[in-house]
């Protein structure tokens, strides 16, 4: 897909994509790098790209990615960053459902 079909179907501008897509913008975090995210993020993609995207499953959908970044730590970096007297290995925060 083009840049400006992906900001029209996230309802970003063409920039703020370009922008992410080179890394420019934000923070890199490679969710597509970790193997059980994969299916996921291909289920996103494909609801996204054919037009059958309902706000409320993609959302779900997003949701369950954020859930697999936290069970597996990689926030702490972004963490460590907002509070370096954090001590990492005794923080539990992300691994916590109900909040």
């Amino acid at each position: 897909m083009r840049q400006k079909e992906v900001a029209a179907l996230l309802g970003l501008s063409q920039s703020a994509v370009s922008k992410y897509t080179t890394g420019a913008r934000g923070y890199v975090l490679r969710v597509d790098e970790i193997e059980e995210a994969k299916p996921i993020i291909a289920e996103i993609v494909a609801m996204l790209a054919n037009g059958s995207a309902e706000r409320i499953r993609v959302l779900e959908k997003f949701c369950e990615v954020c859930m697999l970044v936290r069970r597996k730590g990689l926030m702490c970096q972004f963490c460590e960053k907002m509070d370096p007297l954090l001590k990492i290995g005794k923080c539990d925060y992300c691994l916590v459902d109900d909040r």
